[in-house]
């Protein structure tokens, strides 16, 4: 229990929602106790535990209730009843503006920030060059927030968070309008806080950011905790959920025809499937040298086999194909493919075999196959069936490798004397 650092308990959130402003006053006044208001659970019973130098990943559709739960850990907003254990100091990024005065300078909101902490002026001092440094917003610093671009504050926001020294440090969304080069500052400073035992909750709908740096995943849905655990399988079911909403598709269940005479025939245990026809895709596996493999050495070429049914069903739409994507344990994409890219469709209804030939550039490690048969008739795809975690194999070497892909490269050095 000492390695738990934040800890709640059936934690609710009601609001109470009424038709008519005057409503409020009416139920105020009201000698028989009439209620005129209608209860809104932004969030209902959520129970949950961080380890001390933990990294959590929250996601969640818009108005799910992951700012909302921030904003209680915080003390911005009060639970309705729970809960709530939270040892060490907490720094956070809610959103932009939170914490800023607009009026004042970026120096000025430094020590504004700092004296809201708990700092004097003498320890916001001692902090203030390390936090110029990480802003890198030159003589800006001097001038009123309220003239900063949002790049600009950001930067600024986040910088004064990490450089309170916080146990658990809390970021909300304001990342995503940093650029590529903030946001990879950002992460490897998140590498140094977690290196020193600190704790980050890290809300985001980047679903990349958090498959790439969070150990742990909670999905918050309309209030409820919808799942928690593995970063890996909650992303790939919040990714699952979004999609089907998005296309207006309702979950259908496996139909697989046991008549067909199929060769190869294993039991699909996928992270999660979806589509407008699932059970289309009936086999997935690598092979190298005509045999199965789920082992793979490093630097041997191999081959992945997606055996599908087309139907006469699914022909009457775009031009249908098939797509892969092999990925690590955390979820990221390291190897893309498709029909499409060299114009090759499944035109004919009956079965088909489709063969992708690789070189294996991937490092000793874990891997699993999304494979799909979809359209594309515009640039979002549209999926008929989507399995990720189709196949899983690993990749062995007796050497030691960096990186994520191992390619092949030549090197020259030109010197002058």
């Amino acid at each position: 229990m000492k390695d738990i650092v934040v800890k709640i308990n059936n934690i609710n959130k009601i609001y109470k929602l009424y038709d008519k402003p005057i409503d409020r006053l009416k139920e105020s006044l009201s000698v028989t106790k009439k209620i005129y208001h209608r209860e809104y659970f932004a969030l209902k019973e959520i129970s949950l535990e961080v380890k001390r130098g933990e990294t959590l990943g929250i996601i969640g559709t818009n108005g799910s209730g992951k700012s909302t739960l921030l904003k209680i850990l915080t003390g911005v907003l009060s639970a309705t009843s729970g809960e709530i254990n939270i040892k060490g100091r907490i720094s956070a990024l809610l959103e932009l503006g939170a914490g800023f005065n607009m009026e004042y300078t970026g120096i000025e909101n430094i020590y504004l920030n700092g004296a809201i902490s708990g700092y004097s002026k003498e320890e916001t001092s001692k902090k203030i060059s390390s936090i110029l440094e990480f802003a890198d917003i030159g003589d800006f610093i001097n001038q009123p927030v309220k003239t900063y671009s949002s790049g600009m504050f950001v930067r600024l926001a986040f910088a004064v968070a990490i450089n309170v020294d916080p146990d658990i440090l809390i970021i909300d969304e304001a990342l995503s309008v940093g650029d590529n080069i903030f946001q990879s500052k950002c992460y490897r400073k998140f590498e140094e806080l977690k290196d020193k035992g600190k704790t980050i909750l890290l809300v985001t709908h980047d679903v990349d950011s958090v498959r790439k740096f969070c150990d742990r995943c909670i999905w918050i849905e309309r209030g409820h905790l919808k799942e928690e655990g593995d970063v890996k399988k909650v992303t790939s079911q919040y990714i699952a959920y979004t999609t089907k909403r998005a296309m207006n598709i309702e979950k259908e269940k496996i139909s697989v025809n046991n008549n067909v005479n199929i060769k190869r025939e294993k039991k699909f245990t996928p992270i999660s499937r979806w589509g407008s026809s699932v059970g289309l895709i009936k086999y997935v596996t690598i092979y190298n040298d005509e045999n199965e493999v789920e082992y793979l050495d490093k630097g041997s070429g191999f081959n992945l086999l997606i055996e599908v049914q087309i139907t006469q069903e699914i022909l009457e739409g775009s031009p249908v194909g098939i797509a892969f994507s092999i990925k690590n344990k955390k979820g990221q994409d390291l190897i893309v493919g498709a029909t499409f890219d060299q114009n090759k469709f499944l035109l004919k209804e009956g079965f088909y075999k489709v063969s992708f030939n690789m070189e294996n550039y991937l490092v000793p490690g874990e891997y699993y196959i999304v494979a799909s048969l979809e359209t594309r008739e515009t640039q979002t795809p549209s999926y008929i069936d989507y399995i990720e975690g189709a196949h899983y194999f690993k990749v062995g070497s007796n050497e030691i490798y960096y990186g994520m892909l191992d390619v092949p490269m030549k090197i020259s050095i030109d010197g002058i004397s």
